[in-house]
C-alpha cells in the first residue's frame, strides 16, 4: 500500500544558517533537514586542490552560499506528492541554472512564492509596465516537486546557490 498524500514542505532557511523540522503528514512520514554551507579549495598532502563544503560561519557581500535541504522517509510505506519549497534568503541573489534535485521538477517563483513556473516561463514588469522575462536574480522562491514516491529509509536532496549581496 502506497501513501499519496500532499507533503507541502515549507523549510526556511536564514541567510547563513539551516532549519531542520519533522513534517506532520502521514505519522512523521518525512523528517527534513537544511543547511547552508560554502566551498572552500583546500590543498590535499598530496598537492591536489579540491573542494570541501562547510558551514557557513560569516557571509560578507559576494560570497556563495549552497543551501541544501534533505528529505527523509521515515515510515515503512513509500510516501508520494512530495513539494518542497524554498525562499531565496533575504540580502542574497540566485545563482542561474544552480538548483539541482534528482527526479524533481524545479519551479521558480517572482512574487514571493504566490505563483511558480519555470524559469523560460517567469516575467517581470519593466518600469514602463511592459513584461520582460525574469531575470535570475529576482527569483525569490525555488519549489522542487518530487515526482516520484519516496522508499522507506530513501532520502532526497535538492537544493540551489546563492550570492551575498
Amino acid at each position: 500500500m502506497q501513501i499519496s498524500r500532499l507533503l507541502l514542505i515549507t523549510t526556511l532557511l536564514s541567510m547563513l544558517g539551516g532549519f531542520s523540522a519533522t513534517v506532520q503528514a502521514a505519522g512523521d512520514a518525512i523528517k527534513v533537514t537544511s543547511i547552508a554551507q560554502v566551498e572552500t579549495e583546500v590543498i590535499g598532502k598530496d598537492g591536489k586542490k579540491s573542494l570541501v563544503r562547510t558551514p557557513v560561519e560569516k557571509a560578507i557581500p559576494g560570497t556563495e552560499v549552497i543551501y541544501t535541504t534533505t528529505f527523509q522517509n521515515l515510515i515503512k510505506k513509500p510516501v508520494g506528492d512530495i513539494v518542497i519549497n524554498n525562499p531565496v534568503p533575504n540580502a542574497s541573489e540566485y545563482k542561474a541554472g544552480s538548483a539541482f534535485g534528482k527526479d524533481c521538477d524545479i519551479l521558480f517563483s517572482v512574487d514571493g512564492g504566490k505563483t511558480f513556473g519555470h524559469a523560460e516561463e517567469l516575467t517581470i514588469k519593466d518600469e514602463g509596465g511592459k513584461p520582460r522575462p525574469a531575470l535570475a536574480k529576482e527569483y525569490t522562491n525555488i519549489r522542487w516537486i518530487y515526482k516520484k514516491q519516496l522508499a522507506p529509509g530513501k532520502s532526497g536532496e535538492v537544493g540551489f546557490r546563492a550570492a551575498i549581496k
